[in-house]
């Protein structure tokens, strides 16, 4: 039988004795703590998600704090059909790349190149209910969660207004919605076809400015019908919306216009500029009441033609982008001006 010397065990644990001392006391201390507090430590020692880096895993948990859910479209007891709004989540293995490919290697999102903001990848989520889902109802406004401002100009007469306004428009390279009455752009089609060509939006207004609410049906359908056949053949437009001449509609018009493809839409705000108010009055108007989502109706007047690039400025001076009706009534997301 073989027996171990008890030298040989006293000398194990001196050893054992020394390398400790070495790790806590020595030249190896040093080493153990940048390993244990540097950059890696996060991978090193989490125990949770071992191969999820420190930068990786602020990037999910500041993602929580940026998600927006969507918001559905309803019909409200006063607004009517109202649309939803996307809402949106961080993209975690889209921002991470981004992050890295942009020099990022910090949590906390530090150590970038340059002195951009992080690079924030998102995911827009649709909202499960759109307009298209509820029952046939007129629009007064967009969605308030939107940050944007459509323009209405509606199209019977004051064509000798529409080139300033235009003009204003191109300056401030805003498109609008023109709503055209039917009988006018019978007779104007080429000022039609250059306001399609400028980018801008063109809707129906009926075709001879009736009061819709007096007529029976066979005649609502005939205005509606008419004008959708000239903006098809005149202009080449696939139109969406309808706006009924002076706001008189009843529900047989927002059925009818449904029919045919259209949504019925009206205004938040009414500069009333056919009654020739001073172009500074209107401006205030408009800045005292517009807000996220309003429709604002005009004309091509010596007003508007006054008023619209003070209008566009002091939106934009709220954080809100104006545009068309097509673009405010969006279910997708727009980022609030810098």
């Amino acid at each position: 039988m073989r027996v171990t010397s008890p030298l040989v065990p006293a000398a194990m644990l001196l050893c054992l004795v020394a390398i400790l001392a070495a790790g806590r006391y020595g030249p190896v201390s040093e080493y153990v703590r940048q390993v244990k507090n540097g950059p890696s430590a996060t991978i090193a020692f989490d125990n949770d998600n071992p191969n999820a880096s420190g930068l990786k895993q602020w990037i999910v948990s500041e993602a929580k704090k940026r998600y927006e859910a969507p918001v559905n479209a309803v019909v409200d007891r006063v607004w009517k059909a109202i649309p939803g709004y996307s809402g949106r989540e961080v993209d975690i293995e889209a921002t991470y790349e981004q992050a890295l490919g942009q020099g990022y290697r910090e949590a906390g999102g530090g150590g970038g190149a340059g002195d951009g903001a992080f690079p924030w990848v998102y995911k827009e989520l649709k909202p499960s209910v759109s307009l298209r889902d509820l029952p046939a109802s007129p629009i007064y406004r967009g969605n308030s969660h939107k940050p944007m401002v459509g323009l209405m100009i509606n199209v019977a007469w004051g064509e000798e207004y529409l080139p300033s306004i235009l003009q204003t428009l191109d300056e401030e390279k805003v498109k609008a919605t023109f709503f055209f009455d039917g009988s006018w752009l019978a007779k104007h089609a080429d000022i039609a076809r250059d306001i399609v060509q400028r980018g801008h939006e063109a809707s129906n207004h009926a075709y001879t400015h009736p009061n819709m609410s007096t007529l029976g049906a066979a005649r609502q359908r005939q205005e509606i019908a008419k004008t959708e056949g000239l903006l098809t053949t005149k202009l080449g437009v696939n139109n969406r919306w309808f706006a009924p001449p002076s706001g008189d509609f009843n529900q047989t018009t927002v059925d009818i216009a449904r029919e045919q493809g259209l949504q019925t839409v009206l205004w938040t705000l009414d500069t009333i500029d056919w009654k020739k108010p001073p172009a500074s009055q209107v401006i205030d108007k408009v800045s005292a009441r517009a807000s996220a989502g309003t429709l604002i109706l005009m004309h091509p007047t010596q007003t508007t033609k006054d008023a619209l690039k003070g209008m566009i400025r002091v939106l934009r001076s709220k954080g809100l982008t104006p545009g068309t009706v097509s673009e405010t009534l969006s279910e997708e997301r727009i980022e609030e001006p810098k």
